[in-house]
């Protein structure tokens, strides 16, 4: 319990910043569907665009996640926080400011730029920070309550949407993740792994002290050199089958969860004809029964059952509630299907954890950051796969009369996760073999 306290900034600082970015989700379906086909309850082009913006954010994660993870090993996870937080703003403000058409497209390219750094490193930073100070054999837990935290103010931003005007959601959005930027950056303890490192790159010592021509480019070298290679991917892809295994779980759940995510509200909207509040309900729903399981039941099931078991569990109710979205015959069988979430909130602080027990200490960042790339790699196959295809069910040329076919077929890429968990078995501890190695090779 101890080492939790200590986490109690780090915390702080996930739940504003998911506060933020979290309570104008119920939200931009309708400024999206107001902005490019206003009076409509079915629109192709904010489908395709939504998921040509994914594909291309999906681009730019698969390759800034994991560059960010293993700088956040040689510099510090504070450090790397720092610019994925501050870029978050600034979408959340351009929206705050006006949804007009004109300024809709400013968000969306500004959108689409700053999530290529800011999507999936704080989560990513997070975990290795909670990885940094806390022992293995808490991580389960201790990534459950993380994700719990997640959660919690998935909850309260999306219960806030619902008693907010759309301009005040975003206005309150944009106060918020500036609030958990500077809060980060006064009260969050640095969590530096490589002590040979003399000051971080953000020092004021750095920032004031001239260097010569040679040295500024020694120093460029070894922070490009930081860069992780796809040979380095690969080696730590071998250095199990355990997390080889959680890998290919990690791209078919991701595959699936950002189809969902994508497709799930145009789906509804145009099916039941819900809007914001209805959206804000149905989140609220799935944030507190996730929060509850997150916070309290997964903390005694990891020990009895085990990350394996548990992961299995998870991606299994996690099918079932995709194959129950797309069945959907009436406007409340979305929200008996967000309440799976209880269980299928499992799957990722799971997978998570058993990814962290198979490096070592000074490699969690990166161990993460290729975790995080190839979930992006996910993002990227994800929209090409399943937005043509939501587009084609929701329109009056679809081959037969099945709205939620696409969803149908998202849970068929979750359920081949499933398949994959179930061969995942409890591997010995490689962090505790790796874990003093820890030194970075100077140049």
């Amino acid at each position: 319990m101890e080492k939790l306290s200590g986490l109690s900034q780090l915390f702080m600082t996930i739940f504003l910043h998911n506060f933020a970015t979290f309570m104008v989700i119920p939200a931009i379906t309708d400024v999206t569907m107001s902005a490019l086909c206003p009076g409509r309850d079915e629109c192709s082009l904010a489908i395709y665009l939504t998921g040509f913006q994914q594909a291309i954010i999906g681009l730019g994660t698969l390759v800034m996640t994991p560059l960010v993870g293993n700088l956040s090993d040689k510099y510090g996870r504070k450090t790397l926080l720092t610019l994925p937080m501050s870029l978050t703003i600034i979408p959340l403000a351009v929206l705050a400011y006006s949804r007009e058409r004109n300024f809709f497209y400013v968000y969306y390219v500004f959108k689409t730029l700053t999530a290529m750094v800011c999507e999936g490193s704080v989560h990513c930073l997070a975990l290795a920070y909670v990885a940094d100070n806390v022992p293995e054999a808490q991580r389960a837990s201790s990534f459950g309550i993380l994700s719990g935290i997640g959660s919690a103010a998935f909850v309260c931003g999306t219960l806030s949407t619902r008693f907010l005007s759309t301009s005040s959601t975003f206005q309150v959005a944009a106060t918020v993740a500036g609030l958990a930027t500077v809060y980060m950056r006064v009260f969050l303890p640095d969590s530096i792994v490589d002590n040979t490192l003399s000051a971080p790159i953000l020092s004021k010592e750095k920032l004031n002290v001239t260097k010569s021509d040679g040295d500024s480019t020694r120093k460029t070298v070894q922070v490009f050199k930081t860069m992780p290679s796809f040979e380095d991917m690969l080696s730590l892809l071998k250095i199990s089958s355990t997390f080889s295994q959680a890998a290919i779980v990690a791209f078919f759940s991701n595959l699936a969860d950002v189809g969902l995510h994508a497709s799930m509200m145009y789906y509804l909207k145009a099916s039941f004809h819900f809007n914001k509040n209805q959206f804000a309900d149905l989140m609220v729903i799935s944030g507190i029964t996730g929060t509850i399981s997150q916070l309290l039941l997964m903390p005694m099931l990891v020990p009895a059952l085990g990350e394996e078991k548990l992961l299995s569990i998870g991606l299994f109710f996690s099918c079932v509630h995709m194959f129950l979205y797309s069945i959907a015959w009436s406007f409340w069988v979305p929200y008996v299907a967000a309440m799976f979430s209880i269980l299928y909130v499992f799957s990722q602080p799971c997978m998570r954890s058993i990814v962290s027990k198979q490096v070592g200490s000074c490699e969690q960042g990166m161990a993460q950051g290729c975790i995080s790339g190839i979930c992006s790699f996910a993002n990227v196959v994800s929209p090409l796969a399943f937005s043509p295809l939501t587009a084609l069910f929701l329109s009056d040329q679809a081959p037969f009369n099945f709205p939620g076919f696409s969803i149908m077929c998202i849970g068929f890429a979750s359920m081949i996760a499933f398949a994959q968990s179930t061969t995942i078995r409890a591997a010995p501890l490689i962090s505790s073999h790796r874990g003093n190695n820890c030194n970075h090779a100077g140049v």
